[in-house]
């Protein structure tokens, strides 16, 4: 069954309209396809509850599986980022093909072809909307829900559109009839800030409707006001931001009436609308950091940090875990004030992040490679850079990088062997949390069988653990470096081992935090919101404020001085800080395309360790490595900036234009 429809699922349970399980929801869902969705037999739908409910349940099946960022993926942009590459390129991790130029709208037929099911979806909730008062037995209270889920369903299968797609045909209200001519269905795309006043316009109906949360954990994957208001500070953020706020680099791409498709008048007020919306969710006082008590084992903060109970400081938390446990399943989403918004994660099979960034012996793939950049955005735990680290926790020069730390050291659940290289040594606590590097200690202790397949030293030496077989050369790790984000320590695919249940957090409070500092930045003095009264202003303590409570968090020092010297100091802090917080989330693409910040960060050539070294070869293998094969090479044009429109829809919409460059 498709984890999303535990969306509509829940609701049905909690309305007593049916009695029975779903464990073969999706199969019915098959079977009724033909008949149910065809328009010729609408009428039927919303005559019969059960048809309806099967109705609604299949505008649930187009929603993405968001989790799966990385192999049998739903979009390429986690792939395609800067932070990492698959050791495959193949089409069950065809991101790849989008960095090194493969990609045209001929193949974008095959390959996360999402646009037809996404309007689909729209059509759907706008039939429900428009129909639902036929459904005579239904209470006021469930077609209430029922039309905060369409609303919902309609922006947000907008906002994918927009995110994939770029500008989007906006479609009718009224769902045109099968016999329709061609005239009525054709229809021109919208403007990209035409598109965003739609998404808004839904999320605010979706807003009236929806719970304020969802308490019990069945019903976590269910929409609630928050999720609406997430949806939107997203959007606004990114609508303010330069890729679509004044783009020149747009200036000849029209619509037939002359209306640009990107507007080209930068408008600074839109910073000021982003900033409302992100405070909005804060004022709610529904949403907050996880996290997770100070411990025995907790690493003692460093010498600047502040001490005062978080987050007013650090004190009385425990940075690790209160980063990482909000990706592993230690805390039930329903008891995690962080998540706003969430799916149900597939934590076992090879779709997994755990499959991928396991070595073979541990019935992993060994494919996920993590970018030398990525590893070295994050600060040591006092919070220097590691080009500018202090003299109390000094980065390690190239002749010392590679020296063991020499003891084992414990960091909440992270052991570091005394074979872990000295450049990993008194990094913050969000870096242990994300990376699993040379000599990294792998736990696995769910495992209860005879084998040494738990509490295992992985290497990527290239006679080491890790290093590939004999039947599979192309399964190795090509940089030495893996992702770890959404492995627990308990996280063992042997056959007597158990994967820990996990969500993953679509939508969580820090994302609001950092889109407030940064809109707040970028905006010239003040803005009211006309509808919710929200006053907003460039305040550097409320910036300050935002960040510091994400950086207290991760056991950091609050932004320096220096940081908050100028515009352009906090603007790039909060770069960085959004880097590092949110790496591998699958946002990095969208933050390096809104800020135009892509080129740069794409030209940059891909580094990682000396896996070719082999582990009587320490100093060769801590050596930063450029590496210059067909996956490394990336291919950085204009027409990245938006996934090509497929062939087969553009040939279905004579009013359709193909995404500049494709």
């Amino acid at each position: 069954m498709n984890k999303r429809l535990k969306l509509i699922i829940a609701l049905l349970l909690v309305s007593g309209m049916i009695s029975t399980t779903f464990n073969a929801c999706k199969k019915d869902y098959l079977n009724v396809d033909e008949y149910i969705y065809d328009l010729t037999h609408i009428d039927s739908v919303f005559a019969d509850q059960e048809k309806l409910l099967t109705y609604i349940n299949g505008i649930a099946l187009y929603l993405p599986d968001e989790d799966r960022l990385w192999t049998s993926a739903w979009s390429p942009f986690q792939g395609a980022t800067d932070e990492n590459f698959t050791s495959w390129n193949d089409s069950r991790h065809a991101a790849i093909k989008f960095m090194v130029g493969e990609i045209t709208p001929f193949t974008a037929n095959s390959y996360y072809n999402n646009y037809a099911n996404w309007y689909k979806g729209i059509n759907k909730a706008n039939t429900v909307i428009n129909r639902i008062d036929e459904a005579k037995s239904l209470s006021l209270t469930t077609k209430r829900q029922f039309l905060g889920e369409m609303h919902f369903f309609k922006g947000y299968f907008m906002y994918l559109l927009v995110q994939q797609y770029g500008p989007a045909v906006i479609p009718d209200d009224i769902v045109p009839s099968l016999d329709a001519d061609g005239t009525a269905i054709s229809k021109e795309r919208s403007s990209y800030d035409d598109c965003v006043k739609y998404i808004v316009q839904n999320m605010e109906q979706a807003y009236d409707y929806l719970p304020d949360t969802q308490d019990a954990l069945s019903d976590v994957y269910r929409p609630t006001k928050g999720a609406a208001l997430a949806t939107m500070s997203r959007v606004l953020l990114t609508a303010a931001s330069p890729m679509f706020n004044g783009n020149q680099s747009y200036s000849g791409w029209v619509r037939s009436d002359g209306k640009p498709f990107i507007s080209q008048i930068k408008d600074n007020a839109k910073w000021g609308v982003a900033a409302a919306a992100a405070k909005r969710i804060m004022e709610t006082g529904v949403y907050e950091l996880y996290t997770y008590p100070l411990s025995a084992d907790t690493d003692p903060l460093a010498y600047n940090v502040p001490t005062a109970n978080y987050p007013n400081g650090a004190g009385g938390i425990d940075p690790y875990r209160s980063y990482k446990y909000t990706f592993i399943g230690e805390v039930p989403a329903n008891n995690n004030p962080e998540i706003i918004w969430c799916t149900r994660s597939n934590p076992t099979g090879n779709n997994s992040p755990l499959w991928l960034s396991s070595q073979a012996s541990l019935n992993g793939g060994n494919g996920l490679n993590i970018t030398q950049d990525l590893v070295d955005s994050y600060k040591m735990k006092d919070g220097f850079d590691i080009n500018a680290s202090s003299a109390i926790f000094p980065y390690p020069n190239a002749a010392t990088v590679y020296q063991p730390i020499g003891a084992t050291k414990n960091i909440s659940d992270v052991q570091l062997v005394s074979n872990t290289a000295r450049m990993y040594n008194n990094r913050e606590a969000r870096f242990y949390a994300t990376i699993g590097f040379n000599h990294s200690y792998w736990k696995g202790t769910s495992y209860t069988g005879s084998g040494a397949f738990k509490n295992l030293e992985v290497t990527y030496y290239s006679n080491g653990s890790a290093a590939p077989t004999v039947n599979f050369p192309n399964d190795y790790n090509h940089t030495g470096y893996t992702c770890i984000k959404y492995n627990h320590h308990l996280d063992n695919m042997q056959q007597t081992g158990a994967i820990m249940n996990k969500v993953f957090p679509i939508f969580r409070y820090a994302e609001v935090l950092l889109n407030y500092a940064e809109a707040l930045n970028e905006l010239n003095g003040s803005y009211t919101d006309a509808v919710t009264g929200i006053t907003v202003m460039r305040d550097l303590s409320q910036i300050q404020a935002a960040v510091n409570r994400i950086r207290f968090r991760a056991g950091l020092p609050g932004l320096s001085p220096a940081e908050l010297a100028s515009q352009e100091t906090i603007r790039n802090a909060i770069k960085l800080e959004r880097k590092v917080e949110f790496a591998l989330e699958g946002r990095r693409y969208h933050d390096l395309r809104r800020w135009l910040d892509a080129p740069t960060a794409y030209s940059k050539p891909v580094v990682g360790m000396n896996v070719k070294a082999t582990s009587t070869q320490r100093d060769r293998f801590f050596t930063r490595t450029t590496l210059s094969n067909p996956l490394t090479v990336r291919v950085w044009s204009f027409k990245n900036y938006f996934w090509p429109i497929p062939k087969n829809s553009m040939d279905k919409n004579a009013k359709l234009v193909q995404n500049p460059s494709w």
